[in-house]
Parts: C-alpha cells; structure tokens; sequence
C-alpha cells in the first residue's frame, strides 16, 4: 500500500496521513488518561513521540534517494548498534553480527554502485535508524510506566504534532489534488498495518523482552519480507538473499536459545 500512495501523495503526505489516521484509532481505542502522570512519565511520552515520528518522516523520505534494500540496511544500523551496547554476553555479540551480516546479503545493499547512493538519502536513512533505536527504547519504558497502550497512544500525538508542519509544509507544495477516496482508503490500511498493529505489539513484547534482545530480533523484518516477497509477489530469492535469511535466523536462535531461566513457583 505504502508503494503505490508515496507516488500519489508524496512522501510527506503519506506519513502525516498514515500518523493522523493511526493516532485517532489508538486514541479511540486506548482512552489514555492525560491527568496524574509524572514528569519523568511525561518526558517518556514526549521522547517516545519525536523518535517515533522522525523514525517514520526521515525514513519515507530516504525512499525518495536510495532503493529500498539499501535504506532499509542502513536504517537497521540502529537497533543492531543498540543491541551491540545493550549485549553482556559473548553469544549475544556473535547473534548481532550475524544479523548484520545477513540483513546486508538479504537486501543486496552490496550490489548497488557507491557512485548511486545519494547522500541525502544516506543521512535520512541515518537518522531514521537512530530514532528506531531510541523508539525501541522509550516504547520500553512508556510500556512499563502506562497500562495497555495508553503511553503509546499519547506518544503519537506528540508524533503527530511534530510532524504535521513538515509534512503541511511539502503537502502544500504538491497540492492535494490526488487525496481522493482511494488515498484515504490506502492510508487507512497503512496505519493498522503500519502503525497500530505492530506498534502495539512491539509495545506489549518490550515488557518481556530486553531491549538488546527485541533489537537483534527486529532482524528478522528483512527475512520475512523477503519470504513474502516469494509467496506474495513471485519475486525469486537468490543464493546469497537465501545465505542471509539463514545467518538472520540463526542469530534469532542464539538470541532466544539461551534465555534466563525462571525462578521455581513463577507463571
């Protein structure tokens, strides 16, 4: 869906449309309570917001200079780096390298001419991987401080609020000529599937996962895109696509293979 709106609408207008649409089906869905909360509870909301909204603004807009494969790799600098800080064992490590290794052969970033990457395009992608390591873990903590996903709710209005100027800014260049019934139909669809969905449920996993582990596991994004790629849209994977979903699995597995055991008597 993301695909065949940005062409319509622009990168700008696709992100604010999807985070408006988003942040009114939480808000209905979660009815946070905005009395009685902390500073320090407040201060997770606002970081959560900006790092979720930039994430999403800096990302689309990587499209517009870089193929996807090798955005998406250098966005998942990110989470891999957060998972490299956040590792206190020597398995933990290895996990990260190999999925490093295996969402770089899974996008084919090595394929592409340096002499075809933009720099624009490199810096956005930069930036939305920094703010998808500080989202993993200020999601963390907005779980763990609000009930449900009343602090996810309330972080993209924060998100929102940040974006709409830059996003009203390019959105009033192109005009709104194209924002049809279909625009808004597809824009619907891409914040459930988007931003609703996995956002909640990223949320609820980050309270029982460690950030370093939910960070190595995003690794598998690329694999399973890759696979629908197979299933969905006919698209053939190569022998070094297939290497590195292997590498990309493997490291799930170390990750998860060796987890602290439970104390006697616990649920």
């Amino acid at each position: 869906m993301a695909a065949t709106l940005v062409p319509e609408i622009g990168a700008a207008g696709s992100v604010l449309l999807r985070l408006v649409i988003a942040t009114a089906l939480l808000l209905l869905v979660a009815r946070p309570r905005w009395r009685g909360h902390a500073r320090r509870d407040w201060g997770t909301i606002i970081a959560f917001g900006l790092a979720t909204g930039f994430m999403n603004f800096a990302f689309y807009g990587a499209l517009g200079h870089l193929p996807i494969g090798v955005a998406v790799t250098i966005e998942f600098l990110g989470p891999l780096t957060l998972a490299t800080v956040l590792s206190r064992r020597p398995r933990d490590l290895l996990a990260v390298a190999a999925a490093g290794v295996g969402v770089v052969l899974i996008s084919q970033a090595l394929s592409i001419p340096l002499a075809e990457l933009e720099l624009t395009g490199i810096v956005l992608a930069l930036l939305a991987g920094v703010c998808w390591a500080l989202y993993i873990v200020f999601s963390g903590r907005a779980g763990a401080a609000f009930p449900g996903i009343e602090g996810l709710a309330m972080s993209m209005v924060v998100a929102t609020v940040a974006i709409a100027p830059f996003a009203l800014l390019d959105v009033s260049r192109h005009g709104t000529a194209g924002w049809d019934g279909d625009v808004l139909l597809k824009g619907l669809g891409i914040a459930v599937l988007s931003s609703v969905l996995p956002y909640s449920l990223e949320l609820l996993a980050l309270r029982r996962l460690s950030a370093g582990v939910f960070g190595i596991l995003l690794s598998l994004e690329p694999a399973v895109a890759a696979f629908a790629g197979l299933l969905v849209l006919g698209q053939t994977l190569g022998g070094v696509q297939l290497v590195g979903m292997a590498l990309v699995v493997t490291a799930s597995a170390l990750v998860m293979g060796h987890r602290p055991a439970r104390a006697k008597g616990a649920g």
